[in-house]
Formats: C-alpha cells, sequence, structure tokens
C-alpha cells in the first residue's frame, strides 16, 4: 500500500491512495472461509460448498467491505502518524478519483481532499491585560434575593378588597346590545381574572376596589386584544368560538386571592439554608450574600472567557479556510437541509471553528485534561442550579450525587458536560497567567455589558 499526501497552499490537502491485492487479499480469502462453514446452499451440506460458488456469491461484497476496513484505518493512521490537522471528514475528490473495478484483480486507488486547519499562533502571558469584574453583593441584591425566597414559600389568602396582583375568580355571563343576559350567550363559572395583566388600561380600572359579591360589566375581546387563547382560556370555550366576539360580559367575584409572601423567620431560615444554619435575619442575609458572592463569580468568569475569546481572536487575526471544501464538509453532514442552509450557516460556522481551534492550542497549551472528577462536579453544580430555579437551595449533597451520576450515563450530556468542565479548567488558569485589569461593577451594570455582547 502507498499513500501520498499534499498539501501546496496548506490549507487543501490530497492524499492519494493506492492499494494492492497483496494488501486485501489474505483477510478477504479468510472472510470467505468462514462464510463457506455457514452457507447454506441447495445440494451441499454446510461446510461443503464449493469456493467457486461461495466466491461468485460473496467475493466482490466482502472485497469491497474488507477494502473500506483497511482504507479507513489506514487512512486515520496516516494522518494521525503525520500530525495532519484534518477538519472534517475526507471527501473523494471529484475530478482525480476515478470508479474502481472490484471484480478485476487489479490496484485500486483513490484520492481524497482533505480540509488542512491553517498555520496560527495563539498564546497568552502575562503581557497580556484582559478585564475582569467583580460583581458587588450590595444591600439591594440581598434584598431581592430575600424577596424571592419570601416569594416562592408564600400563599394564596383570601382577601375582601382587590389590590396589586390578586387573582379574581368569578361567574361570567355573555351580555347583549341591551345590557341584558343573552340567551343561548356563552356562560362560564369559575373564570379567573389576575387584572394586573390586562393589557387595556379602561378594562384594567373596572377592577380596582373590587370586593367579592360585585359585578362588573368588561369586554374580554378589549381587555386581552390580539390574544384569542388568552380569552378563549378565561370563558373556556374553544379558540374559533372568540374569534368574532365582541359583546360585553357581566363578571360577578366570588373569590378574590391575595399572594401573601412568607414571613422573613426561622422557618423561612430553615427552609432555604437548612435547619439552625441561620438563627436570624442578619445570618440568613450573610448567608445569602455569602452564595450570592460563589453565583456571581461564575458570571464573571463567563464573561472573562467571552473577552479572552474576543481579545484572542483579535490578536490571531484573520485565518485563510478550504471554504470550498468545509462546505462540501457541511453539505454532506446536513443533505436534509440542503445548501441552501450551508450558505445561511456557513459564515457562523467558520466563526465558531476558528475559535475551536484556538482554544485547542490554549488548552494544550497550558496541558489542560478533564478527569472523572471535573465532570461530576460540573454536573452536580448544573443539578443544583436545577432544584434552585424551584426554590430548592439546600439539597443534600447525596442526591446531587445521585442526580449527576445518572445525567453522566447519558451519553447526549457527555459532551456538553466535557465542553464546559473544559471551559471552568481553562478560565481558571487563564486568570493566573494574563494581567487582570479588575474592575467592581453592580449587578445591573454588569448585566448591560452582557446585552452589549
Amino acid at each position: 500500500m502507498k499513500i501520498s499526501f499534499e498539501c501546496a497552499d496548506k490549507i487543501n490537502g490530497l492524499l492519494t491512495m493506492t492499494i494492492e491485492p497483496a494488501d486485501y487479499q489474505e483477510q478477504v480469502e479468510k472472510t470467505l472461509k468462514n462464510y463457506r462453514k455457514k452457507a447454506q446452499v441447495p445440494g451441499f451440506r454446510p461446510g461443503n460448498v464449493p469456493m467457486g460458488i461461495i466466491k461468485k456469491q460473496y467475493g466482490t461484497a466482502v472485497k469491497v467491505d474488507e477494502v473500506n476496513k483497511l482504507m479507513g484505518e489506514k487512512l486515520y493512521g496516516y494522518i494521525r502518524e503525520n500530525n495532519i490537522q484534518m477538519l472534517g471528514e475526507p471527501l473523494p475528490n471529484q475530478e482525480k478519483q476515478t470508479p474502481q473495478d472490484f471484480e478485476a484483480d487489479g490496484t485500486l486507488e483513490f484520492v481524497f481532499d482533505i480540509a488542512v486547519a491553517p498555520e496560527f499562533t495563539a498564546e497568552l502571558t502575562a503581557k497580556d491585560k484582559i478585564d475582569y469584574y467583580n460583581i458587588k453583593v450590595d444591600d439591594k441584591l440581598i434584598d431581592q434575593q430575600v424577596e424571592m425566597y419570601a416569594s416562592q414559600a408564600g400563599e394564596f389568602v383570601k382577601a375582601e378588597v382587590f389590590s396589586g396582583n390578586d387573582t379574581i375568580t368569578g361567574d361570567l355571563r355573555e351580555l347583549d346590545e341591551a345590557g341584558n343576559t343573552k340567551e343561548g350567550g356563552i356562560t362560564t363559572e369559575g373564570g379567573m381574572v389576575m387584572p394586573a395583566y390586562i393589557k387595556d388600561e379602561a378594562q384594567k380600572k373596572l377592577f380596582e376596589g373590587a370586593k367579592p359579591g360585585d359585578i362588573i360589566t368588561f369586554n374580554p375581546k378589549k381587555a386581552y386584544p390580539d390574544n384569542d387563547a388568552e380569552v378563549a382560556a378565561l370563558l373556556k370555550v374553544d379558540k374559533e368560538q372568540v374569534k368574532d366576539l365582541t359583546a360585553d360580559f357581566s363578571y360577578q367575584i366570588t373569590e378574590i386571592r391575595h399572594f401573601q409572601p412568607a414571613e422573613v423567620n426561622q422557618t423561612l431560615f430553615d427552609r432555604v439554608l437548612g435547619e439552625g444554619v441561620a438563627k436570624d435575619e442578619k445570618e440568613f442575609r450573610q448567608q445569602i450574600a455569602d452564595r450570592l458572592a460563589t453565583q456571581l463569580v461564575q458570571n464573571s468568569d463567563y464573561k472573562f472567557l467571552l473577552d479572552v475569546r474576543a481579545y484572542l481572536e483579535k490578536k490571531v487575526g484573520d485565518l485563510q479556510f478550504p471554504e470550498a471544501l468545509l462546505k462540501r464538509v457541511m453539505l454532506q453532514n446536513n443533505q436534509d437541509k440542503g445548501a441552501d442552509y450551508v450558505e445561511k450557516n456557513f459564515e457562523g460556522s467558520i466563526k465558531e471553528l476558528k475559535w475551536h481551534l484556538i482554544k485547542e492550542r490554549i488548552v494544550a497549551a497550558n496541558n489542560i485534561k478533564v478527569e472523572d472528577d471535573d465532570l461530576k462536579a460540573i454536573a452536580k453544580d448544573a443539578i443544583r442550579q436545577q432544584f434552585a430555579q424551584y426554590g430548592m437551595s439546600n439539597v443534600p449533597d447525596d442526591v446531587l450525587e445521585n442526580y449527576a451520576a445518572e445525567q453522566l450515563k447519558k451519553r447526549e450530556n457527555l459532551d456538553n458536560f466535557v465542553d464546559r468542565a473544559v471551559d471552568v479548567k481553562l478560565t481558571e488558569v487563564l486568570k493566573t497567567v494574563v494581567k487582570l485589569n479588575k474592575k467592581e461593577v453592580s449587578l445591573e451594570d454588569f448585566n448591560k455589558l452582557m446585552q452589549e455582547k
């Protein structure tokens, strides 16, 4: 077997592989002998079928299979051994690749186009200065967090007068033009309204000071303009039934429910932090401040890595890619989406590819490796955040361990966890490599900075 590789412009490679019968014949014969042992051919006992019949029936298919296996093994082996930075997969050359006769015993020649990564230098040292934003944990931020925890632990209580974000329940009856209950009109019991979400200010104003037993005349279509789904849900009818609806409705209020946040007391402290962790509001707020500080470091680190990316992309400058070949590779991988998809997404794909190559260099230069413990830590953190979204902030570690173990068993999650683990370790290392231009900002200002991205 002979393999040659040429790459005149350094990004469009041409790999030629010449395969002789001696390269595959022994394995083909071995496979055919195994076929012969199992072949079921009328008139012959198993194992006694003439080899000529076996070759006639299976010879070409076995040869194709063995050549393909050999070709894949040697091709990728050659690329690894010669440290060719291949992008995507090899594709048959459209001009030099000729049809091969697998039924003959001659030489086979395969010609592949290889997309090669451009050569470039990417490094970071203490001479490189990059912004790092420390987010202040101020009283306003702690207050917001306390309010959130109190809200999550709150409950609805009956109210005598409507106010603010109360929920109102009542019975609705469609009215005719004279303001009387319409015969055969829509009648709904237990229709629920949250006046705070009514779009029309005039309709919203009708509910001010409302009490149980009051009858209000309002127009659902005016209250929720251009939202037939909301009107249909209120009236408990199909969306089609409200398409042309213009009538007013009488709404007799049967109940007003006011959302009451939980009191900021020991019960809330124990619910959020675990029993006895905080003994008074001062300790509670300090615990929240500490947790916020940890969470906000993740935000700061995320922006830092974004800024590192922008800095390195500018430092590396423009890179030349084998665009025509990469478009063929992209189309090959997205055949169901077609050429239009490739054209629309190619520029973004190249931008991500450039960062991927730069990051690979930086990761290798800093000897960053992801271990099992790193993946477990990332999985546990992801699950901890999921629980926190539901107000569960003191989940036991053994519960997190079990959930993490299950998530790590799923192949579709693993690549994402690996990427996140690499980013975490890379960020920690680079914070010690470059010169940090530290800036203290509020969370509000930090969020504004993120929106500028």
